[in-house]
């Protein structure tokens, strides 16, 4: 059911692709081919732990509550993502003072040597807290670094590229996200499915991270070949640099005007689009859904292939029709239609906990629940709290009710009551809530023969379209929307912000928002009202930019 869309996509992005590069200067290739290549290997390393995250729980986290463990491991994923502004700021001005190549050089080294140190880790098992405390570490140095890669590697092809084609040359950096994040996939199903469950557990899952030096030895091979920036040579010559470039991007008028714009206007609804449409739906399927990671990460896979192709289409569309308009009538799209799709992925891929919903009415009555964002060893949960897990880990909605006088918490499934919470062991569920969802029929993993793999995928490529048309085009809006002396660190910032913070908080804040309100759908309303608010502003107080010069210094 996938195919007429997708395929049509796919020929079209082709074409636009064959076309555009027989014009290509060898010079032009060059750049976009060595900047690409390097720039989806630093994503890759970055995005292995995002794939990971959930799976990373159980190994660097205390033992105890598992929807409290994964929220610790969203809150490492997101410490990474934190960071990163401050990687633009600290990279961005060394590439508007020193050079744009030599900045995402360093960059490329400080991520792939993070990423291998993550491969070496002990675990929680092993030497206790300080697990986590090294892995929060590893994750704000591979954020340092990526707060200065992207800012370098979309100036650096942006001044590279002819008038009339930096949404088209740009668009090439832009799909190295979504192919890093295939790559990323691809390389840890070949380790779990080369291996049984206990070995890739205790060892296999450090073979993707340790790859990541051979992928750090061609990139920085291929980066040493490179030639400074025209434009920014030409405008060091000219003597027209900035001496100042964080003062004169964040503290002058009209450019500090620019970069909040950028922001709120651009870059915050980018963010959570992409980061809806590539992990979020990987981790509504497998946690939510309970899909096995061999579905799970063949149907993300194969909307990634069909999707890939887009970004550059969107890319060499807004060349001719403009940026803005591209971007924003995506924010438009998902604002309207996540819940839609959302529910339309769940009918598709597990019908049985679609229709056991239907059926059963879940509730719980208690009053002490807490809100746990990052767990600790000291860390306690309440008889509500531990409920509430299980439910939400069972990717089930439910109710919250009024505390019953007398009892910690009343959990109702179907017609069967369940009073308090009683475990012997902290790290295995109550044996009642597992005999009450058992005789009410609750199906503990999705059914692969009930699964329609091609409305799935259609769903999946359908917010990918989503993602393309938010991102291709935004490298080449950036650029465009500030000058030469400080367009690194001018842009980096609010690129940053918006998918570091806005987007990188997504997983994080998404399944705390469905653990606090017990719907499974409730935490979509937060990349909905940032892609709203994007719309917003951006239609207010944005202006096209696909015509302006870039050399304007």
């Amino acid at each position: 059911m996938t195919e007429s869309p997708a395929s049509t996509a796919g020929a079209s992005a082709a074409a636009v692709t064959t076309s555009a590069s027989e014009t290509l200067a060898p010079e032009e290739r060059r750049v976009i081919f060595a900047s690409s290549l390097g720039t989806l290997f630093e994503w890759y390393d970055f995005f292995l732990y995002a794939v990971l995250a959930p799976f990373f729980a159980g190994l660097f986290f205390p033992p105890g509550n598992a929807t409290a463990a994964l929220l610790s491991a969203f809150a490492t994923y997101a410490a990474g993502f934190l960071v990163r502004p401050f990687g633009a700021l600290i990279f961005g001005r060394i590439g508007d003072l020193i050079g744009r190549k030599y900045s995402f050089l360093i960059t490329i080294v400080v991520m792939g040597a993070s990423t291998f140190a993550v491969g070496l880790l002990p675990t929680y098992a092993a030497v206790g807290a300080l697990a986590p405390l090294l892995l929060v570490s590893l994750r704000l140095l591979q954020g340092l670094a990526v707060g200065g890669e992207y800012g370098g590697a979309a100036t650096y092809v942006a001044e590279h590229a002819m008038e009339g084609r930096r949404g088209y040359d740009t668009s090439w950096i832009q799909a190295t996200a979504t192919l890093a994040l295939l790559l990323a996939l691809i390389m840890i199903a070949l380790c779990r499915g080369n291996m049984d469950a206990a070995a890739f557990k205790e060892w296999g899952w450090r073979i993707p991270f340790l790859l990541s030096a051979i992928l750090l030895a061609v990139s920085v091979y291929i980066r040493l070949k490179l030639h400074e920036s025209p434009v920014f040579q030409r405008m060091k010559a000219e003597g027209r640099g900035s001496k100042s470039p964080l003062t004169d991007s964040f503290f002058r008028y009209p450019n500090n005007k620019y970069v909040l714009l950028a922001l709120f206007g651009a870059t915050a609804g980018q963010a959570v689009i992409w980061y809806t449409g590539h992990f979020y739906t990987l981790f509504f399927l497998t946690i939510t859904l309970k899909l096995d990671y061999v579905t799970a990460y063949t149907v993300i896979g194969a909307s990634l292939v069909l999707g890939t192709p887009l970004f550059v289409l969107f890319g060499w569309l807004s060349d001719k029709i403009g940026r803005l308009k591209i971007m924003l009538a995506g924010s438009l799209l998902a604002a309207v239609t996540y819940l839609p799709l959302f529910q339309a992925l769940t009918h598709y891929a597990n019908p049985a906990l679609e229709a056991y919903q239907d059926r059963t009415k879940i509730t719980v009555a208690a009053d002490d629940c807490s809100f746990h964002i990052f767990i600790l060893p000291s860390t306690r949960f309440t008889e509500c709290d531990r409920a509430k897990n299980f439910l939400t880990e069972s990717g089930l909605s439910f109710e919250s009710l009024p505390v019953v006088p007398g009892q910690a918490v009343v959990t109702r499934i179907g017609d069967l009551v369940i009073e308090g919470w009683q475990s012997e062991n902290k790290t295995r569920p109550d044996p009642r809530y597992v005999e009450a969802l058992n005789a009410t029929g609750y199906p503990s993993a999705a059914d692969s023969t009930q699964i329609n793999y091609g409305m799935t995928v259609l769903i999946l490529f359908v917010l990918l379209v989503y993602v393309a048309m938010t991102y291709g085009p935004m490298a080449a809006f950036l650029v465009e929307l500030f000058p030469t002396r400080i367009r690194y660190t001018s842009l980096s910032l609010p690129y940053h912000i918006g998918n570091g913070w806005f987007g990188g908080l997504l997983p994080l804040l998404a399944t705390a928002m469905v653990a606090a309100s017990g719907n499974i759908y409730y935490g979509l309303w937060y990349p909905i009202g940032v892609a709203a608010m994007t719309l917003v502003i951006g239609t207010l107080f944005l202006r096209e930019t696909k015509d302006r010069s870039i050399n304007d210094g």
